[in-house]
């Protein structure tokens, strides 16, 4: 068990990072600080640069949050008693409640403006996000393990399947500020995706 100091150490770290994540999300990552996340966290400059050594690791840390939140979210284990429609648009429907998240939406705008801005302050975390397996991308090799599905390069079918939801559900929000998808527009992007997508690679007896 954490130790009280480390207790409080842990907190201020968590507090610094909520601060980060606010500031960037609502400033954008230009206009914050260290001095404004310092403030928003309660806590002195020195202490942030106790735990964190510039902005750019901070920011860092909130595109590996970012890609966490995004795939920790999806979690559908493959089952080969089920029908794999069932099952596929599960999974894309828990995608869909991610990227129907304001907050997540904010926060990837000000992650895409600075890779676009500085890509080579984002290159070592976006290596290391395509090291990382998907829920799609596991849940397909699955598929394909079990011979339900086609024998097919399983990262390029997963980011055909993310392209057709983020197509709607991601790249609109981003890009043009169009307001996240209904519940039942998130349902037909699912149930849409599922179609295309065992249409090309479902094994047929």
């Amino acid at each position: 068990m954490p130790s009280a100091p480390q207790r409080l150490t842990d907190r201020k770290r968590e507090a610094i990072v909520q601060a980060a994540v606010a500031e960037f999300r609502t400033a954008g990552y230009e206009a914050t600080s260290m001095d404004r996340i310092a403030a928003a966290a309660g806590v002195s400059k020195r202490t942030v640069y106790n735990h964190f050594p510039s902005k750019e690791a901070l920011f860092t840390l909130m595109l590996e949050h970012l890609w966490e939140s995004s795939t920790a979210s999806v979690d559908v284990a493959y089952r080969p008693d089920q029908p794999l429609d069932q099952q596929l648009k599960r999974l894309l429907m828990q995608k869909l409640e991610v990227l129907a998240d304001p907050g997540f939406i904010d926060l990837a705008r000000v992650a895409l403006a600075e890779i676009i801005h500085s890509p080579e302050r984002a290159q070592d975390i976006v290596c290391r996000m395509g090291e990382k397996d998907s829920g799609e991308t596991a849940w397909i090799r699955a598929a394909i393990a079990d011979k339900r599905l086609t024998k097919v390069d399983a990262d390029f079918a997963s980011h055909q399947l993310q392209g057709l939801v983020k197509s709607f559900a991601f790249w609109p929000q981003v890009t043009l500020g169009q307001p996240p998808l209904t519940a039942a527009e998130r349902k037909r992007v699912a149930e849409s995706a599922v179609a295309m997508f065992l249409g090309c690679y479902e094994r047929r007896a």
